[in-house]
């Protein structure tokens, strides 16, 4: 029985991010940044789970990669698609489609559909993952829960901290076609980052982990979600300097 147990949290990870395709496709993205937040969470533990029981499989790699492809990829893609819609000029709100509307219509600028490039990116970036053997202790590339992070943090920000200055930027057009690209990119760059996995709670060998904690807490509690891109970016900048020597 212990081998599935970290399957089923796997299956929890793709479970949560089905609802959030669900409602990131409705237009209710906060709902569908929770929902992603709780798949991650999921994705977390079911590693853990499997070096604790020492039941690792390749089914449980396959399935992890899977369910992180929803919940990691089809996600922010769908969630960048939204933004999109509500940057590019001409629309206004989430497009709408009922049973009286034509197949071939559509209600939204097709530049949009240059979001979806997101969920290309970390499909890829997730196929190379499960035949690459140098991204057991580390990664290389940014890794998909961090980029859905990334993404899934901007509408939180439109929500529940608006000011001019955040909103012109997260709703301009062309930010968000770079933010798209880098993301794109950096899914996939040959870019060591180091993991969040601790061998031992000591802080000598785990410097950089402790510091890149502390940080995030600090941040929190100062910009609340507009911490989560200055997080991506320490992360990245942290592993660069660090060489990822841990």
């Amino acid at each position: 029985m212990k081998k599935h147990i970290p399957n089923l949290i796997t299956l929890c990870n793709l479970f949560s991010g089905s609802i959030a395709v669900i409602f990131a496709v409705q237009g209710n993205l906060v709902a569908a940044a929770f929902f992603v937040a709780l798949g991650i969470f999921f994705d977390f533990f079911d590693g853990l789970a499997a070096r604790a029981l020492n039941v690792k499989s390749d089914v449980g790699l396959q399935l992890d990669s899977l369910a992180d492809v929803v919940t990691s990829g089809v996600v922010p893609g769908i969630v960048m698609f939204q933004l999109f819609t509500m940057a590019l000029p001409g629309e206004d709100g989430v497009p709408q489609w009922t049973s009286e509307t034509n197949w071939l219509e559509f209600t939204f600028n097709p530049l949009a559909l240059f979001g979806l490039l997101i969920i290309l990116g970390s499909g890829y970036r997730l196929a190379k993952f499960n035949v690459d053997d140098r991204q057991t202790d580390s990664f290389i590339g940014l890794p998909t829960p961090a980029n859905a992070l990334l993404i899934l943090s901007l509408p939180l920000i439109l929500t529940y901290q608006p000011n001019s200055f955040a909103t012109d930027i997260i709703l301009n057009e062309w930010f968000l076609f770079a933010l798209t690209i880098i993301s794109f990119i950096i899914l996939n760059a040959e870019l060591p980052l180091f993991a969040l996995k601790f061998k031992n709670y000591g802080f000598k060998g785990n410097e950089i982990r402790y510091i890149f904690l502390i940080l995030c807490v600090v941040l929190i509690v100062l910009f609340q979600f507009l911490a989560v891109p200055m997080i991506i970016l320490s992360y990245v900048l942290l592993s660069i300097f660090s060489g990822n020597k841990s």
